[in-house]
């Protein structure tokens, strides 16, 4: 991996995805006792920045290759992105999901287009079930975040926030980055250290699910106990990526861990004062920033807002307990 795929990558977004804003707000600063922008690729095709990545990577194959079709497994939001990029190159897509994961995400991947799998998340091996449906029906794997195309793809969030700080004056600052596998964290660490190299990326975790602050710490991979259970069911993943956990520990600061209830108040305060809607794990980068102030350096902090695909009962429960 290194900044030139992400450039590369960027040239063929270019004109697809979004540029999103670099949101602020007065009461959110006076919270976490410092500036606070909101990178709100919540706002991005599908919801989410896994549009990025997907594009990055169907785009990236052989005419031939898309011909046969692509497979991707994903609780939901790497299901989208690769689901509407491979529609737009026209090429036949099966998407490998958990039964648990949320209705709307599952009924958006097949609205847009791809074949939806179930399996179930406890005893069900994905990886194994993938590799069967590709090798069957010759269809290119592109994995959720252990990818260096979907790194790419999500590291031009990176070029994004660099050149958005720049404007805004910011040239040292911590960007906290809601992780799973690492994919997004790694792609924009890896953009970061080309582009701007006070800003610095920090994982965020939900508690309970913490394998790469865990993994950080350690200096070796991490797994977690549990690959079930969290209502940030977007970035509950077994452990980092053999490809981005060593991006991670060259680049990234210490992880930060957050609790559901943290979680589930930054969202509220996200919808309230930037007028943006996020899921729970969508939402751990920005509930670190506001309610761990003291993991966070500096008088300045980024928090990417990953995605917005929301279940509308546990958006309802947000609302009704924070609002």
């Amino acid at each position: 991996m290194n900044i030139g795929m992400i450039e590369a990558a960027a040239d063929r977004l270019k004109g697809v995805a979004l540029r999103t804003p670099l949101l602020s707000s007065p009461f959110l600063d006076e919270i976490a006792g410092r500036r606070i922008f909101v990178k709100a690729e919540c706002l991005q095709h599908t919801g989410s920045f896994k549009f990025r990545g997907g594009w990055s990577a169907v785009s990236a194959l052989s005419m031939e290759d898309r011909a046969r079709g692509v497979i991707a497994f994903s609780s939901g939001n790497h299901a989208q992105g690769v689901a509407l990029a491979a529609r737009r190159h026209g090429a036949p897509c099966v998407i490998l999901m958990p039964a648990d994961a949320p209705r709307v995400k599952i009924d958006n991947t097949r609205a847009l287009g791809a074949e939806v799998v179930l399996y179930d998340r406890a005893t069900g091996d994905r990886d194994a079930i993938g590799a069967a449906l590709a090798e069957d029906r010759g269809l290119t794997l592109i994995k959720p975040f252990d990818e260096p195309q979907v790194i790419a793809g999500q590291g031009t969030t990176g070029l994004e926030i660099a050149e958005q700080a720049a404007a805004e004056d910011v040239t040292k600052a911590d960007v906290l980055i809601c992780c799973g596998g690492g994919g997004l964290t790694s792609g924009i660490a890896l953009a970061l250290e080309a582009n701007a190299p006070g800003l610095r990326a920090r994982p965020v975790e939900p508690e309970g699910f913490d394998d790469v602050k865990r993994s950080l710490a350690s200096g070796a991979i991490e797994r977690n106990t549990r690959t079930s259970g969290s209502l940030c069911d977007a970035i509950v993943t077994p452990s980092p990526g053999q490809i981005t956990f060593p991006i991670m520990a060259r680049l990234c600061g210490p992880g930060i861990a957050v609790t559901e209830e943290e979680a589930l108040a930054a969202m509220t305060q996200a919808f309230n004062r930037l007028h943006i809607v996020l899921e729970p794990g969508g939402a751990v980068a920005l509930a670190a920033a506001l309610y761990h102030p003291s993991a966070v350096e500096g008088d300045v902090v980024i928090a990417v807002a990953s995605g917005g695909n929301v279940d509308p009962d546990v958006f309802r429960m947000a609302l009704d307990r924070y609002a």
